[in-house]
């Protein structure tokens, strides 16, 4: 899953991108209003968390600018603010929640999670496609009942994989929401990746999950050709 956070406190912003990460999200970081308004409107962003106190546009602006374009993004206000009429003016603005600093990092990831359970649309905590299971809340995978394991990267390709079944996913598609907005590599990395989870995946099942689309992707669904 991919996040925005709009943060112009550097060492704020690292500490959550390293947290993140560490939980296997892609994190893009934008220190002020106007770049951060620019990376919503550009990529899809599964969440975007807003500082309200921001150089260029302050954080209720950039919110309300998000709100005319993309309507279902959850968004997790994170602030200094705490008084109740500037709860209330960034509810009424679009916010989803509200976390005032400081905060423990175990406490946004707990709102984190349960803005993701709720999603722009009705989300199961489990995705199955045959008899692979992925299970978002515990990020455990498991295929006939054996447990997979993943490195952060692979778990966040087989989700995205997963939550798009029997759909086609172009190498763009698949670095832009499972990769960050920093990565500038090539698309190869896309198929080096594929390769590894299909050894972990498929390797071993006479069904072969994750199928090549020649000339477009990836996709996966049941199915023998590979």
């Amino acid at each position: 899953m991919r996040i925005l956070l709009v943060e112009d406190e550097a060492k704020v912003s690292s500490f959550i991108a390293r947290g993140l990460a560490a939980e296997r999200f892609a994190v893009d970081v934008a220190p002020d209003g106007p770049s951060g308004l620019d990376l919503a409107n550009t990529y899809h962003y599964d969440l975007i968390m807003l500082d309200l106190m921001l150089p260029g546009m302050e954080g209720t602006e950039v919110l309300r600018r998000i709100r005319t374009k993309n309507s279902t993004v959850p968004v997790l206000i994170l602030t200094a603010k705490d008084a109740v009429a500037d709860k209330i003016n960034n509810f009424e603005a679009g916010a989803d929640d509200y976390l005032t600093k400081p905060f423990a990092f175990a406490e946004l990831l707990v709102r984190i999670k349960a803005l993701l359970r709720r999603g722009p649309v009705t989300r199961s905590s489990t995705v199955r496609v045959e008899d692979l299971e992925l299970d978002r809340l515990s990020q455990q995978v498991k295929r006939a009942g054996k447990r997979i394991e993943l490195t952060s990267k692979e778990y966040a390709l087989l989700e995205y994989l997963m939550s798009n079944a029997s759909r086609v996913l172009s190498r763009t598609m698949i670095i832009e929401h499972v990769w960050d907005q920093s990565f500038d590599g090539i698309t190869n990395i896309v198929d080096v990746y594929v390769r590894h989870l299909r050894d972990k995946v498929d390797d071993g099942h006479e069904r072969k999950l994750i199928r090549t689309v020649r000339g477009v992707g990836y996709t996966i669904s049941s199915g023998e050709e590979s």
